[in-house]
C-alpha cells in the first residue's frame, strides 16, 4: 500500500490519530482549518503541512478526514479547489468523523462518478483511547476497499468492523451513542435520587458495578469525571447532541416510533441549551442535580 496518507483534522481526535500515522511510517500530508495548528504539529510531531485542500489530494491517494460534520466533509471534499479535484482515480477517501448516514451515501455517489471510493469509518472511544490507539472503528462501505485500508484503520484502532455499505459505519455510530447517553440518564437519575436519600455516592456507583445496574458509564465515568468533579471525560456534549439526533432522524426517516429516544434526545438538548457550546457531556450532571434538588458532587 502507498505510504502517502492525506490527513484533515488536526482537533482533539484527529491529532494523536494523525500521530500515529506518522509512529506507524506513513508519510503524512496533513491539513487543519487553524495554520497555528498546522505548524505546531508538524514541529511536534512530523509530517508535511499542506498550505491547500487541493495539495493534499495532489500528496495522496488515500485521505482520512476527522472533521465535525457531514457538510464539513463535503466541502473539504467537493468544495472549491477540495481534495477531491486533486485526486486521481482510484483514490479513497475514509471518512471517520460521526455523519449523517444518508448525506455520506450521496457523498458516495458523486465521488464514485469520479473514481473516488468512499469508506465511512467513524470511531469510538474518546480522546483517550485515540492516544492509545484503542479505537473501535466501525466502517461502512465496500468489502474490498475496506479491506485495501484495513492496515492504516489498524495503525488507528484495536478493531475494525464491517458493518455494511457506505453509511452502515455512521448509522452505527449514532446508534451506539444514543444507547450510551440513553444509560448514562438513568444511571445519573437513580444516583441523584440515592444521594437525595442520604445514600453515600461512592458506595452506589460500587452496588451499580457489582449488579445488574452497571454500564459503561458507571464503570468509566461515574467516580472518574462526576463523583471527582473534574468533568473531564473528553467528549463534547455538542457532539453528543449532534450524534443522538443523528440516531433520533435516522428512526424518523425509518418510520421508527422511539419515544424513549425521544425523551432522550429532549434531556441532552435541554442540558446543551442551559450550559452552553464548549462543554464536556459529563457536565449534564449538574443540570441534572438542579432538576433533582442536591448539591452535585
Amino acid at each position: 500500500m502507498d505510504t502517502a496518507i492525506g490527513f484533515v483534522g488536526l482537533g482533539a481526535m484527529g491529532w494523536p490519530m494523525a500521530s500515529h500515522l506518522v509512529k506507524g511510517g506513513y508519510d503524512v500530508f496533513a491539513f487543519d482549518a487553524s495554520r497555528e495548528t498546522l505548524e505546531k504539529f508538524t514541529a511536534e510531531v512530523g509530517g508535511h503541512a499542506c498550505a491547500s485542500l487541493r495539495e493534499v489530494g495532489m500528496a495522496a491517494q488515500i485521505v482520512v478526514t476527522m472533521v465535525p460534520t457531514s457538510k464539513v466533509v463535503r466541502a473539504v471534499l467537493l468544495g472549491e479547489n477540495g481534495i477531491a479535484s486533486a485526486l486521481r482515480s482510484g483514490a479513497v477517501v475514509i471518512d471517520m468523523s460521526s455523519g449523517v448516514p444518508g448525506e455520506t451515501v450521496e457523498l458516495a455517489a458523486e465521488l464514485k462518478a469520479r473514481g473516488i471510493e468512499l469508506v465511512d469509518a467513524p470511531v469510538s472511544g474518546g480522546t483517550r483511547r485515540a492516544v492509545t490507539a484503542e479505537l473501535a472503528i466501525i466502517a461502512g462501505g465496500a468489502a474490498e476497499t475496506i479491506e485495501a485500508v484495513t492496515p492504516v484503520l489498524r495503525t488507528l484502532g484495536s478493531s475494525v468492523t464491517r458493518m455494511g455499505s457506505i453509511g452502515a459505519g455512521q448509522a452505527m455510530k449514532a446508534l451506539n451513542n444514543l444507547a450510551q447517553a440513553g444509560s448514562f440518564l438513568i444511571a445519573l437519575e437513580a444516583l441523584l435520587v440515592a444521594k437525595k436519600f442520604g445514600l453515600d455516592p461512592e458506595q452506589v456507583v460500587d452496588v451499580l458495578n457489582a449488579s445488574s445496574g452497571m454500564n459503561y458509564n458507571t464503570q468509566t465515568k461515574f467516580k472518574q469525571f462526576l463523583l471527582s468533579g473534574t468533568f473531564a471525560a473528553g467528549f463534547s456534549l455538542d457532539l453528543l447532541v449532534k450524534d443522538i439526533g443523528i440516531a433520533v432522524q435516522l428512526a424518523d426517516q425509518l418510520g421508527a416510533t422511539v419515544p424513549i429516544s425521544s425523551a432522550c434526545q429532549a434531556a441532552w438538548t435541554e442540558a446543551l441549551e442551559n450550559l452552553g457550546a464548549g462543554h464536556d457531556h459529563t457536565e449534564i450532571a449538574k443540570v441534572a442535580a438542579r432538576a433533582v434538588g442536591v448539591t452535585f458532587p
